[in-house]
């Protein structure tokens, strides 16, 4: 496989899409197609015309390109000149015979000579057409010649230039006077231009930190560092190393500065004393310092993530800001569609749109200066997307294209890694058109190998590729797309020529144009085997040499080696590149290939016969790499080193799995292939255990697993420890000092093996050693000292890494002897238990203790940067550990000691270091429990132990050492303290520490009540019992039928249970079934037939190997009888439900109308069903009508009063049988119902009307029903109103109404009128005051005296009836009650006129208020309407009554009030139908009952 990068002109290569292939691009394309096709002499002519050479002439690399043309440089051959003389001859008699016919023909076709005029015009207009396309084509391929050329010189140009950094003249050793300058000259060469930086002792040299004394230059690869005022301190060796980003290179040279032995030191001939420079050159160096940094960072693919870091510059001048870098495995990042980079405003961030693994890598950014460069680094990992099928691979990553050419590019590509998953049987190339989507499979079945040569491409076309890889679970996700590749022939650059005129001016031609007129092409050169495989070989050849100017194609041909018959390989298809894939070879076999040109003209002689070629592998699938070794990092990483594969040739990397000990799991370290042989695993679980393997990878596969390594435990790797602190001098006899210190906080990840003590006096530069032999106790005694020096200590700890650093100095403390009655100070101070408001102080007792012994301590405690000590116990305490609380959250206190005897309080102990009052975050707290075995024990987990972490548990803050009653057990990070005999003695705080964690510690008070709990808890798992999860419950099924169940926890095959009643077992049987699913646990019996026998106790006794449990239920008295009862409703509601019966019984809603509705559902229902509606056992008629089909059956009530109370009931019936509903709709249920009204008319009600009458003034307020029994009040300036003479409330069935008779000012104000349902009230209010009060009241005094009068007018009170019927002959008597106030005046009349008195007709009036109209011997004259006026000052009314007089023997007539009698109609004509015979006088009838008058 090549190796060899994208060539020049392919990164040059604007890759466009479809868009620029126009119509008229097309257009001309084809014109210039038909015109080379042609042979006619027309078109031999116009190409002898343009058949000079047009080139471009280029004025300079960036000059505009002037358009010439220059001539061909070529003659015609004799061969030519000859058959152009025969086509002019031929052409010349050809057209002599056109003009001969054309005189002989007759004048009657001169229309025809015409038309053939103009035909030829238009074929010569055709041909001028063609001339231009084509010299319009000449031009676009001159462009594009004078543009590739310009690539290839600019490629030409940096692939000579670019190079590693070479120094030409090295640096050159001086010795100076001190005081004189010195400068230090080198010279590189290298492109890009290398970055110089200069080294003092392998120190960076930065100008900004002694401004003034350097100054570095650089010009023209002439590079200088300058000293100014040498002293002796600048005697060193000075280094410069230039490096760029192909390598670096580095010289040196020493500088010696002598000094004068004289004091004065005289100026060196021709020295200038240096002047300051400005403040603008001195600070030329930017210092660089990272704030925030990014470190190992984990992705997935599709992600989007930041790698970002905060830099503070020093100075932070804009113009001179650093430049920074970005470099994935010391590679440069440029800016792209999956990179976008960004440094500004102190930061400097790499953005990731959308990660691949291709991303994966040791990512480093580097902040580049004048003075230096400054760096960072840290690795990302990127794991695979979510496969789209489970168990398909990974993508394939790194796809690159290679050896690109008209219609061929090589394809590689980097493999997955499979640490789980089925091996990789293959590998899918697909590729894309740039400027389409439409992805097309170049191989039909998976290739094996990672390359594959992708033919069949179009030139001039820009095409980009993915692989996707495949295994027996199925198809990966597809890798990232490659860099786009354009189908160009790179051998067309090699045709073409320069050629260089006076002026700085270019002429570039073409090689054919050189070559001169060949037709024929020659024979390929030089065709062998670029790359080999199983199933393919490449062949390679150089383009016949001359060529020719047309296009050439080649075709293949291949021969078994001894076969003797030679077999074209590419008949269908001709290849256009020089380059081929050859498949379908037989593998093992031995072939010859040869290679034959072909243009228009005809076929080249067949290439020289390449050597015999196999079709096989050139590599073979790595071995699996040697040793694999593990060791300890950080704790969460872990390094692997490994030897590498025996053969590493074209090896692309190495693949790193890991896999949690006995988990049988394995994961990817890394997602991409690594070349070197040790890597940092990161990202793994602290505390637990893993083992690694390696395997090799190259193009053709992966090699074996490598062995794996020893298991490993992920821990910190281990370290010398930090140095003690907090040395304190406990007591001191004259000739001797007992010092006390505190362990290092950091062991190192290995116990302190012990302690070494330095001392030295006061003033001594010297330190002498105190002991030779560890010291394992924190305490000691130095011997051997001199009453009254001073003396300092320092102390260093030791573990298996080594000797720690030294702490810092002692104090200096003074050898004279303590003599005071008071105690010393105590010591070793330390802190366990830190919260957010409190923690544990603890110490130790005094060495010396004075004239008595101690009795009690004192606690002080002050704020970090605080001056006041605050005491924390009033009384001493005699603990040697004291809790202190209420401090403040997140501020740092420091404490002292001092302790007490009989003489006072001593002397206070070294203050503390300073202790943060906060929670550390992830601490956890001690746990109680009880294990398998019924032991109780506190538990302690802690996640950041290291290998040299102890737990130490304590009560009352004191080491447990009492193994009789307890037993401490740690595995791992877990710790266990078991009580082995608990009782009330073991009461009290328990605490526990971990050594080597910065402190974690936590306590726990075990009191009566959790120590009980705990005991009672112990005793259940030492005597086991079947954890029941129901105790035995009954449920009625259905047709009453009763199921006794439980359900228990955990049984196991062999579990075994009894069901006892009334102390007799019960098995299964038809009336008893009983069931017992062990899975479950479920035991249960089910009995068809529950009666009075039944009462007693029920009990299942279960067992399951030591495991026993039973539960009882007691079904006696009111329990049974209530089981009972529930049981026989089922029954007898299971029979119910065999025919039609109520699927819902009677129930009430309320509508939107404020209409009842008794609303039943029925079910099981046919035709033949009959529904009845009762109203106290009386057959009702609903409004509606039942709807059995639906089920739904209703009662509406429109307006619901009291006499609608009453118990209703619904009737089903058929042959099946019969069901019943019944609603008693009174008591609650009415005054539901009244609320439920009252919901809907409330929220229905209007506003307050005011209304007038003639007792008052009302208030109206109208709803969809008003009920008297509804819960409504009213109310007056917010007092409630009551119904009185004065103010009367009543109602209608539309509205409510209010009544304030006789009103007066008093009674204006505000009325609200409010209606309450269940839960809300609905409030109405009106204002009567002002206008409003003044009309009603002017209204109210309107109508009631319309009232009065109306009370007192003349008016007939009763005694008239409306109709009398009287037989002839009879006397007839009216009389009526009349009344008035004063007395009315009463008049009679006969058909609306005043009657005239007679004996006939004779009026009276009685006592004023009886009036009576007498008519004697009445005859059908008298018939007619009689009224009587009663009226008076306040008016009056006339009332009518109708007198009909019949004949003795004449039926009485009905007559209507009002109505006389009409007369007999006169005979009829004889034609007219004789009527029919009058009936049979009846007997006179009696006048019908007066009924109301009509008033006027």
């Amino acid at each position: 496989m090549s190796s060899k990068v994208v060539p020049y002109y392919q990164k040059r290569h604007k890759h466009y899409d479809h868009s620029y292939r126009n119509l008229q691009s097309r257009y001309v394309v084809q014109e210039y197609s038909t015109q080379k096709r042609s042979s006619s002499a027309s078109t031999q002519r116009v190409s002898s015309i343009s058949s000079g050479s047009r080139v471009k002439c280029v004025c300079g690399a960036d000059r505009d390109v002037q358009e010439y043309y220059v001539p061909a440089f070529k003659k015609r051959s004799q061969e030519q000149r000859l058959e152009q003389r025969a086509e002019r001859h031929a052409e010349q008699r050809s057209e002599q015979q056109v003009e001969q016919r054309s005189q002989q023909q007759h004048r009657s076709y001169d229309r025809s000579v015409h038309y053939a005029t103009e035909l030829a015009f238009l074929e010569e207009d055709i041909r001028i057409a063609r001339a231009l396309a084509r010299e319009q084509i000449d031009k676009v391929s001159i462009q594009r010649m004078v543009e590739e050329k310009l690539a290839l010189q600019r490629q030409i140009h940096e692939e000579c230039v670019s190079r590693a950094p070479d120094i030409l003249v090295r640096l050159r050793s001086h010795t100076v006077w001190e005081g004189m300058p010195v400068k230090l000259f080198f010279t590189v060469q290298g492109y890009p231009t290398p970055l110089v930086q200069w080294y003092k002792n392998e120190t960076l040299i930065s100008p900004a930190s002694e401004p003034g004394k350097y100054r570095i230059e650089s010009k023209y690869g002439v590079n200088s560092l300058e000293i100014y005022r040498t002293n002796t301190n600048d005697t060193a060796t000075y280094t410069a190393v230039a490096r760029n980003v192909h390598g670096q290179s580095s010289t040196n040279a020493a500088v010696i500065v002598k000094r004068y032995r004289s004091e004065d030191e005289p100026l060196h001939p021709g020295y200038m004393p240096h002047l300051p420079l400005t403040a603008a050159i001195s600070f030329t160096h930017i210092d660089v310092k990272f704030l925030e940094t990014f470190g190992v960072t984990f992705g997935v693919e599709g992600e989007t993530v930041t790698l970002s870091c905060s830099v503070l510059l020093t100075p932070d001048i804009s113009r001179l800001r650093p430049q920074a870098e970005w470099y994935r495995d010391d590679v440069l990042i440029k800016e792209s569609k999956w990179h976008q980079l960004h440094f500004g405003e102190g930061r400097a961030t790499l953005t990731f749109t959308h990660m691949n693994k291709d991303d994966e890598g040791l990512y480093t950014v580097r902040m580049v200066t004048r003075g230096g460069v400054n760096q960072h680094s840290g690795f990302l990992f990127v794991a695979d997307a979510a496969a789209l099928v489970a168990g398909a691979p990974g993508a394939p990553m790194d796809v690159e294209c290679h050896d690109a050419n008209k219609d061929y590019v090589i394809v590689t590509w980097k493999p997955p890694n499979t640490a789980s998953e089925a091996p990789v049987i293959g590998y899918f190339v697909d590729k894309c058109e740039v400027g389409t989507e439409n992805w097309i499979q170049c191989n039909d079945s998976p290739v094996k190998i990672c390359k594959y040569p992708v033919t069949g491409l179009f030139e001039g076309r820009s095409y980009i590729f993915r692989v996707r890889a495949v295994n027996k679970a199925g198809i990966s996700r597809p890798s990232r797309v490659s860099f786009a590749v354009a189908a160009l022939d790179p051998a067309d650059l090699s045709r073409l020529q320069t050629i260089h005129l006076e002026g700085g001016r270019d002429i570039v031609i073409y090689q054919d144009d050189l070559e001169g007129e060949v037709k024929i092409p020659g024979a390929p050169t030089n065709v062998q085997a670029h790359e080999t495989s199983k199933t393919y070989v490449v062949l390679s050849w150089d383009p016949p040499v001359p060529r020719g100017r047309d296009p050439l194609v080649y075709y293949i041909e291949k021969t078994m080696v001894g076969s003797g018959s030679w077999q074209r390989v590419n008949s269908e298809i001709p290849v256009r590149s020089p380059r081929y894939a050859v498949f379908d070879l037989v593998e093992g076999k031995s072939y010859n290939f040869r290679v034959i040109a072909v243009n228009k003209h005809g076929v080249s002689e067949p290439s020289e016969v390449t050597p015999p070629i196999q079709a096989q592998e050139r590599l073979a699938v790595p071995s699996a790499p040697g040793r694999i070794l593990a060791s300890r990092n950080t704790r969460t990483s872990v390094v692997v080193q490994f030897d590498r594969a025996k053969v590493e040739e074209e090896l692309i990397g190495y693949y790193i799995d890991s896999s949690v000990v006995g988990s049988n799991h394995w994961d990817h370290c890394n997602h991409k292939p690594i070349k070197y042989n040790r890597f940092v695993v990161h990202g793994l679980t602290p505390g637990e255990q893993y083992i690694f393997r390696v395997k090799a990878v190259n193009a053709v596969g992966v090699s074996e697993n490598s062995q794996e390594s020893e298991a490993i435990t992920v821990k910190a790797a281990l370290t010398t420890p930090s140095h003690p602190y907090g040395i304190t001098l406990l007591n001191c006899d004259g000739q001797s000092m007992t010092l006390g210190w505190k362990v290092p906080k950091y062991t190192g990840g290995a116990n302190i093996s012990g302690y070494y003590i330095d001392k030295r006096e006061a003033d001594h530069l010297n330190w002498h050693e105190v002991n030779s032999k560890q010291i394992q106790e924190r305490i000691y005694t130095v011997e051997n000292l001199e009453e009254g020096a001073y003396y300092e200590y320092r102390i260093a700890a030791s573990n298996l890494a080594g000797l720690g650093l030294p702490s810092d100095p002692s104090e200096h403390f003074k050898c004279e002897a303590w003599t005071f009655p008071e105690p010393g100070p105590a010591y070793d101070l330390t802190f366990c238990e830190v919260r957010n408001s409190s923690l544990v102080i603890l110490w130790k007792e005094p060495v010396y203790s004075g004239n008595s012994p101690v009795v009690g301590y004192f606690v002080d405690y002050k704020e970090f940067e605080g001056e006041q000590w605050t005491r924390v116990n009033e009384t001493a305490t005699s603990n040697r550990y004291l809790k202190v609380k209420e401090l403040e959250e997140g501020k740092t206190y420091v404490f002292q000691i001092r302790a007490v005897n009989a003489a006072g309080i001593g002397k206070p102990s070294d203050i503390s270091e300073p202790v943060l009052v906060q929670a550390r975050p992830g601490v956890q707290e001690i746990t109680t429990g009880v294990d398998e075995e019924g032991n109780i024990y506190l538990a302690y987990n802690c996640t950041e132990i290291s290998e040299a972490s102890q737990f130490t548990w304590c009560k009352a803050y004191e080491e447990i050492n009492d193994d009789q009653k307890f037993k401490a057990e740690t595995i791992g990070e877990n710790s266990k303290l078991y009580f082995k005999n608990p009782d009330k003695d073991d009461l009290g705080t328990y605490s526990v520490a971990v050594s080597d964690t910065d402190g974690i510690s936590s306590s726990y008070v075990l009191d009566a009540e959790e120590l009980e709990r705990l005991m009672a808890l112990s005793h259940e798992i030492r005597n086991p019992t079947i954890p029941l999860k129901s105790e035995l419950a009954y449920e009625i099924l259905e047709k009453g039928r009763v199921r006794f169940w439980l359900e228990a926890q955990n049984l196991s095959s062999e579990s075994s249970f009894r069901f006892v009643v009334n102390d007799l077992e019960i098995k299964d049987s038809e009336s008893h079934r009983i069931k017992f699913d062990r899975a479950a646990g479920i035991i249960e019996m089910v009995m068809d037939k529950f009666t009075v026998e039944n009462e007693g106790t029920y009990t299942v006794q279960i067992q399951d190997g030591k495991a026993k449990n039973q539960s009882s239920l007691v079904l006696i008295g009111d329990a049974f009888k209530a089981l009972l009862a529930e049981a026989e409703f089922q029954r007898k509601e299971y029979i119910r439900k065999q025919g039609p019966h109520f699927l819902e019984y009677l129930y009430w809603e309320v509508t939107e109308e404020c209409e009842v509705l008794l609303v039943c559902k029925v079910a099981n229902t046919k035709k033949e069903t009959v529904f009845k509606w009762y109203k106290e056992e009386v057959p009702v008629d609903a409004l509606d009508v039942p709807d059995l089909q639906q089920g739904v059956c209703i009662f509406r009530i429109p307006k619901l009063t009291k006499k609608d109370q009453g118990e209703y009931k619904a009737t089903l019936k058929d042959d099946r049988g019969q069901d019943v509903s019944i609603l008693e709709l009174s008591g609650k249920i009415y005054e539901d119902i009244v609320l439920g009204m009252s919901k809907v008319s409330g929220s229905s009600a209007s506003e307050l009307k005011i209304i007038c009458t003639p007792e008052g003034i009302r208030f109206h307020c109208y709803m969809k029903y008003f009920s008297e029994e509804m819960k409504v009040s009213w109310y007056q300036r917010e007092s409630k109103v009551s119904s009185s003479e004065k103010m009367r409330i009543g109602g209608t069935d539309e509205f409510a109404w209010l009544q304030i008779c006789e009103p007066t000012e008093k009674d204006k104000g505000k009325y609200t009128f409010e209606i309450f349902d269940a839960k809300t009230s609905y409030k109405r209010t009106v204002d009567l005051s002002g206008q409003a009060f003044d009309e009603a009241f002017a209204e109210f005094q309107r109508l009631k005296a319309a009232a009065f009068a109306e009370k007192n007018r003349g008016k007939v009170i009763g005694g008239l009836p409306d109709v009398v019927t009287i037989m002839e002959g009879k006397t007839l008597s009216l009389t009526c009650t009349v009344f008035g106030n004063p007395d009315p005046e009463v008049t009679w009349l006969k058909n609306d006129r005043d009657l005239e008195l007679s004996d006939h007709f004779s009026t009276t009036m009685e006592s004023g208020k009886y009036a009576s109209l007498t008519i004697k011997e009445v005859s059908s004259e008298d018939s007619g309407k009689y009224g009587i006026n009663v009226k008076n000052k306040y008016g009056g009314e006339t009332v009518d009554v109708t007198v009909s007089v019949y004949k003795y023997g004449e039926e009485v007539p009905e007559v209507k009030p009002g109505q006389l009698p009409k007369t007999a109609p006169a005979p009829a004509p004889a034609k007219t139908p004789a009527p029919a015979p009058a009936p049979a006088p009846e007997k006179a009838k009696p006048a019908p009952k007066a009924g109301k008058s009509a008033r006027k």
